[in-house]
């Protein structure tokens, strides 16, 4: 098998370095025309450029493909938008939106501002919301669409200087959670990724302190998102990991906990005795949605 892009209009936000340039570049090589997006601002959120944005559409246009360069911030509704019309107004549609960009403003909480926490999260939560709310409508209307939420282990796992990040990050899989659900009738499949590579984004946690950067590449997690958002990949509302040669599926699933009487009193001693039985996973189960969630409970017996 040999997936290819032709014919198809991708837009990738935070294109410019790291893991959306290699998304970028895969894509582009496949046959897919790109909206590389990027403010080519620090780690940090601050400044712009559009030099890293127009390097990489000149590597794709260079190696045989067509590529677009956009400068506006996710983190802006109207720039947001124009992130997706710079698509439409190149290409004429945009079937795959790989929401990629980020910052890192870490902190531990207690020493963390408000305004950190905030932007922290509009660029990754909201700015995934705001990119996917204006390419929806095209993907509808054409039937057709791929999305990749990017989520991080930091979010599913927690990680220490991070609430801000780590927040954001799992914003984005309950975001994908129900947007899996809405977009099944018009074929739009959701999904997200908690990646890991060596990156100037990565690089502040000192995560690869004690690995080899070279066994983290951006090439070995692009493969993975090359897939996700190809017509091939009909599976959606998935978790995946990808780093160092690693992929795997994330599932959030619920433990057979304890049923009581719902007409009886129940007191917080009895919650104390009955909690090494809430607490133990046994026999953890994952729910397509809330509705089977529910209905899943309501049948257990007392």
């Amino acid at each position: 098998m040999t997936i290819s892009f032709n014919g198809r209009v991708a837009v990738v936000t935070g294109a410019g370095h790291g893991l959306g340039k290699s998304y970028a570049l895969a894509l582009g090589a496949r046959g897919a025309r790109v909206v590389v997006n990027d403010i080519g601002g620090a780690i940090a959120g601050s400044g712009h450029s559009g030099t890293p944005a127009d390097a990489v559409v000149e590597e794709i246009r260079a190696a045989g493909g067509e590529a677009v360069a956009n400068y506006d911030s996710v983190a802006d509704p109207e720039s947001a938008a124009n992130i997706v019309q710079t698509g439409i107004d190149a290409f004429g549609q945009v079937d795959i939106v790989i929401n990629n960009a980020g910052i890192v403003r870490d902190k531990s909480f207690h020493k963390m501002t408000l305004e950190d926490y905030e932007f922290v999260a509009r660029v990754h939560y909201l700015g995934s919301v705001y990119v996917t709310h204006a390419a929806y409508p095209h993907m509808r209307e054409a039937n057709y669409g791929r999305i990749l939420m990017v989520s991080s282990n930091s979010g599913i796992y927690g990680n220490f200087g991070q609430t801000n990040y780590s927040a954001a990050k799992m914003a984005v899989v309950g975001f994908m959670n129900t947007l899996k659900i809405e977009g099944a009738r018009n074929n739009i499949v959701v999904n997200a990724l908690a990646p890991l590579a060596a990156t100037r984004i990565a690089e502040p946690s000192g995560i690869f302190n004690t690995y080899d950067p070279e066994l983290v590449t951006t090439d070995a997690v692009a493969a993975m998102v090359t897939y996700l958002v190809s017509e091939e990949c009909t599976d959606s509302g998935n978790i995946v990991a990808a780093t160092a040669g690693y992929y795997s599926r994330i599932q959030i699933v619920e433990s057979e906990g304890v049923r009581v009487d719902p007409r009886a009193a129940m007191t917080p001693d009895r919650i104390a005795e009955l909690w090494p039985q809430i607490h133990e996973m046994r026999n953890p189960q994952p729910y397509e949605d809330a509705l089977s969630n529910l209905t899943a409970v309501m049948a257990k017996e007392d």
